[in-house]
């Protein structure tokens, strides 16, 4: 069965087959189109002109491919990396036997008021405490320390 379409004007567009292969004139009257489809059974899997909507062979997608990545299996062989604290690197310095040692506190500022004795004290490196070992060897975890060195 036939079945046909009624445009007052028409002009086909370039992007569709379908009208550009029909054989059409221009008028100011009315057009009057029969397109035969080629089921005459048509499904939601069809367009009206009967021509299939699927994608070409190499266009389709497989469902397995579209919807699960690939799986990478990941292994560390040592663990995670452990990361140093930045300002600790910058205050705590190894010394040649393997302690601990920082600067003192006071030598920043104000040193108007402050006699020589004092700032040439305030200069010096001076060790860490025993009791804070684990605090800076937790901040910086590859600091070659020697535990046992007093």
């Amino acid at each position: 069965m036939a079945s046909s379409l009624l445009f007052t004007s028409f002009s086909p567009p370039s992007s569709l087959p379908i009208l550009s292969s029909i054989k059409t004139h221009l008028s100011p009257s009315p057009i009057s189109l029969s397109i035969k489809p080629t089921n005459s059974n048509l499904s939601s899997s069809r367009s009206l002109s009967g021509f299939p909507l699927t994608l070409p062979k190499s266009l389709t997608l497989t469902p397995s491919a579209s919807r699960t990545p690939p799986k990478i299996a990941v292994f560390a062989a040592k663990g995670y990396k452990m990361k140093t604290h930045k300002a600790s690197a910058k205050r705590f310095r190894v010394t040649g036997k393997g302690k601990i040692v920082r600067r003192r506190a006071g030598k920043q500022h104000l040193l108007a008021k402050k006699n020589t004795k004092r700032k040439l004290r305030l200069s010096k490196m001076i060790g860490v405490d025993k009791s804070d070992y684990d605090n800076v060897i937790g901040a910086l975890p590859y600091l070659k320390v020697n535990r046992k060195a007093t």
